[in-house]
């Protein structure tokens, strides 16, 4: 669980300074490739060169896709069990809320609700001041990888088992998506998964996405990850791929200016990041280093994409660089070992009790197989 809660926030952190920029701008700044930490794009000017975003975004800093990760292991460590959406209605928004805490973007302490983006503040909108029914609160927002980038702790609690971790992954994610953006939460969580399983490599990964993913969720991730075998090297991968999920990829080419079509509901279409994820993890051959340094370089949503392939990567057991987790740990004022310890101790909890429940529906399904059933 260390390595995916670990490797998911430092890709976040390696990924945030060049988020929405192409790779050839990314070279173009930076003289070349990024190899690891960067400052942010602006230097200095980080405050005020994006009024939308005033956000210290690089040198080590998370972004909300790891604030919100945390965020979700915290509502385990409340409830501890299995988790849907009124738990998000009941914890989350509240955690969202109500409890200040140091936001390495912002350098100070404050709610995390000051640094979520649009789509996150939708949970606070729809649940606490909309009183939505929880289950059906995704419905109406933006359709992006807002969901997905925080489930990597749906899917270590259900370690090994990605049917179950989709199926829990879609419950929670429906009070904040809907349609492609609430699958891809399903499947990357089925992904996280299938990575904790003895023996999963990355072509093990990718199969049991394409066994659970539905309509253009499943065609972007077989259509990108059948490029991506084409590759050893994420340098000759970062063109295909973006061809590859072009077609299911709605923001358009300009990713800081979305197509009048962008972010709508579709059974056609698939948010761009975790197919590139999964795709990187397949170049990349699991290794943590190479799928999180692809992920980085593709530019456009490259925080998440980063954070998706750290997850997944990490949960395979590739070793994430010490560092860069010291040096994002320390930039960030996070523990990062931390949530990951809590994470394991509850999952652990949860375990035992799916063991009881199943073992006490064994007995009462033979119960009914009984002689008395049998006329």
């Amino acid at each position: 669980m260390s390595g995916a809660l670990v490797g998911a926030a430092v890709g976040d952190a390696l990924g945030g300074p060049v988020e929405g920029y192409s790779p050839e701008q990314i070279v173009e700044r930076h003289g070349g490739r990024v190899h690891g930490v960067v400052g942010p794009w602006n230097g200095d000017a980080w405050r005020t060169a994006r009024p939308i975003a005033p956000y210290h975004k690089g040198d080590g800093h998370v972004t909300d896709d790891t604030l919100m990760t945390h965020a979700l292991v915290r509502v385990y460590a409340r409830v501890r069990d299995h988790l849907d959406a009124y738990a998000v209605a009941d914890h989350l928004v509240e955690d969202l809320m109500t409890n200040p805490r140091w936001i390495p973007e912002l350098e100070a302490r404050a709610l995390p609700l000051h640094r979520i983006f649009l789509a996150e503040k939708w949970l606070v909108t729809r649940l606490h001041y909309g009183h939505v029914d929880p289950r059906e609160a995704g419905v109406g927002n933006i359709v992006n990888c807002g969901a997905a980038m925080y489930m990597a702790p749906v899917g270590l609690v259900n370690a090994a088992h990605p049917a179950a971790a989709y199926a829990e992954a879609l419950d929670v994610a429906g009070a904040h998506q809907s349609s492609y953006g609430r699958e891809a939460a399903g499947v990357f969580a089925a992904a996280v998964a299938a990575a904790c399983a003895p023996g999963a490599t990355a072509d093990s990964v990718v199969a049991a996405c394409l066994s659970l993913a539905k309509d253009g969720t499943r065609a972007a991730i077989e259509r990108v990850c059948e490029e991506a075998a084409r590759h050893t090297d994420f340098e000759s991968a970062l063109g295909p791929l973006r061809e590859a999920v072009t077609p299911y990829d709605t923001v358009g080419p300009d990713y800081r200016s979305p197509s009048l079509g962008a972010r709508r509901p579709s059974r056609l279409h698939a948010i761009e990041e975790l197919p590139v994820a999964l795709g990187m993890v397949v170049v990349a051959g699991g290794d943590f280093r190479h799928a999180v340094l692809g992920a980085v370089n593709y530019g456009r949503d490259c925080d998440s994409i980063a954070t998706m392939a750290g997850a997944v990567t990490g949960a395979l057991g590739s070793p994430v660089p010490r560092d860069w987790s010291k040096t994002v740990a320390e930039a960030s004022r996070l523990d990062l070992a931390e949530p990951a310890a809590t994470l394991t101790a509850v999952t652990r909890e949860i375990f035992a009790r799916d063991v009881r429940r199943r073992r006490a529906h064994e007995e009462a399904f033979a119960e009914l197989e009984g002689p008395e059933c049998s006329g």
